[in-house]
């Protein structure tokens, strides 16, 4: 009996053109991985943090510039809500009583003043109404006066209301887009040490802090910046939150003026605001409680002595003592507050 080989089978065209696709797929993915961007080393993703962590202090600063915007609109809106409020309840009062007196005209005017006084059974007590009935419509006369007056400051206060209270709404709008903002930033940075080791991260987040320094036995600029500092230096370990001006949480300025409150002195919110505090000083003048301008204006800490400053750095950290020459503060001058 004959044998009957089999022939071989074809390769079909679709299957061809599917290796050929998936072949094409890997060299595609090999050629996109070799031109891919290499992993940033440490220090490149240092200075990316550095830059991304300046970038969030200058829009929290804005952002505190804002909120304290936005609080003192809100006490001119409730202000003039409120005075608008007494307006009209004087306004209602004074319509009132010019209704009073309508309605009594009205009760009395039909009759002709001459024949009222011929009827009447008392013409002496008519004579009396009739000169009290003049005195009414003199005081009529005023109290219109009064009520056109009462409501032109009405209708003042009420569009000076409407116009802060615009104001109110493009701040808030302004301080949600600059919070958004700044969220974006700090993303960005938490990326980045997120591609680090655990060691790298942490290097990078404590870079120039220093628990114990030895700071010398300088004596401070004043009384007034003495109390600040030892208050600061009450809150070492707080967290940085932007925004925040304590108790218990601070970004760079609230830390500066809170600290500065506690020692009976009031410091504007923002870092740019404090600049005007008191005297500018170079970096040899400094004394412990001078306040330290860094960064351009964006960030402000306390000068603790010996090239140390205390201050709230960034997202991440908490309030700590730093050498002033870290890589990422620069500095720009003192100020003696005065």
């Amino acid at each position: 009996m004959a044998s009957h080989r089999r022939r071989p089978r074809t390769v079909s065209r679709t299957r061809v053109t599917v290796l050929t696709a998936t072949a094409a797929a890997a060299v595609a993915l090999a050629a996109q991985a070799a031109n891919a961007d290499p992993k940033p080393s440490k220090d490149q993703v240092k200075s990316q943090v550095g830059d991304l962590y300046n970038q969030a202090e200058q829009a929290t600063e804005k952002y505190d510039a804002a909120q304290e915007q936005q609080a003192t609109l809100q006490k001119q809106v409730d202000d003039l809500q409120n005075q608008a409020a007494r307006e009209q309840a004087k306004l209602n009062k004074l319509a009132e009583q010019f209704g009073a007196f309508a309605s009594a005209q009205y009760r009395t005017g039909g009759i002709d003043p001459s024949l009222q006084l011929f009827l009447s059974s008392n013409p002496s007590d008519y004579l009396e109404k009739a000169s009290a009935l003049q005195q009414m419509s003199d005081t009529q006369a005023a109290a219109i006066q009064q009520m056109e007056q009462e409501k032109r400051v009405l209708d003042q206060e009420r569009a000076e209301a409407t116009v802060k209270l615009a104001q109110l709404d493009n701040t808030r709008k302004e301080l949600a887009q600059q919070k958004q903002d700044i969220q974006g930033k700090l993303a960005k940075a938490q990326a980045l040490l997120n591609s680090l080791t655990s060691q790298d991260r942490q290097a990078i987040q404590n870079a120039g802090s220093i628990s114990n320094p030895d700071l010398g036995h300088f004596v401070a600029a004043s009384s007034r910046a003495a109390a600040a500092l030892a208050a600061g230096e009450t809150r070492i370990g707080d967290p940085y939150v932007f925004g925040a001006s304590g108790p218990h949480s601070f970004d760079c300025s609230g830390f500066t003026q809170w600290a500065y409150a506690q020692a009976g002195v009031s410091l504007p919110r923002t870092s740019q605001e404090q600049e005007s505090a008191g005297t500018h000083l170079s970096m040899s003048e400094l004394e412990p409680g001078d306040l330290v301008i860094m960064n351009g204006g964006d960030h402000v800490g306390l000068y603790a002595g010996r090239g140390y400053i205390l201050h709230a750095p960034h997202t991440g950290a908490n309030v700590r003592y730093e050498s002033l020459r870290d890589g990422y503060l620069s500095f720009d001058f003192g100020v003696r507050v005065g």
